[in-house]
């Protein structure tokens, strides 16, 4: 079973790619409705692909697991487009308002709820990736 490593490394990614790797200007400006704000969303969604692909790869590769590489283009692809959608921010400020969460998103549950987002994508993206 691949699931298991594929998520385990997609995850190791999410977490380089979102916090260390993330500029403050890309921080700051993902969500601008601008010329500038996509170019700081896409440039992060990107780094969360390269991230990804990377330690796909190298993981895939000292664990010696059988990866479909289709099915994992597929999969950082579905990365990269969900983790540009989430972080426009107007998705997980929808669903809060949607859920009846205007206190959760007050006291910072934004934050918590971004995440579950990105997580939830990587965990569809190593089940798919696991499956093929």
């Amino acid at each position: 079973m691949t699931f298991a490593p594929c998520f385990i490394l997609l995850y190791v990614a999410h977490l380089l790619a979102d916090y260390p790797l993330q500029t403050d200007h890309q921080a700051e400006h993902k969500d601008d409705q601008s010329t500038a704000g996509w170019k700081a969303n896409l440039a992060h969604a990107g780094t969360h692909f390269l991230a990804s692909a990377t330690l796909l790869a190298v993981g895939a590769a000292i664990l010696d697991l059988n990866i479909g590489w289709t099915a994992a283009a597929a999969g950082l692809i579905w990365i990269g487009a969900t983790h540009s959608l989430i972080d426009r921010r107007w998705p997980i400020q929808w669903w809060m308002r949607h859920t009846k969460q205007p206190q959760f998103a007050e006291h910072g549950g934004a934050a918590h709820v971004d995440q579950t987002a990105h997580i939830t994508a990587i965990a569809i993206a190593a089940f798919g990736i696991a499956a093929a």
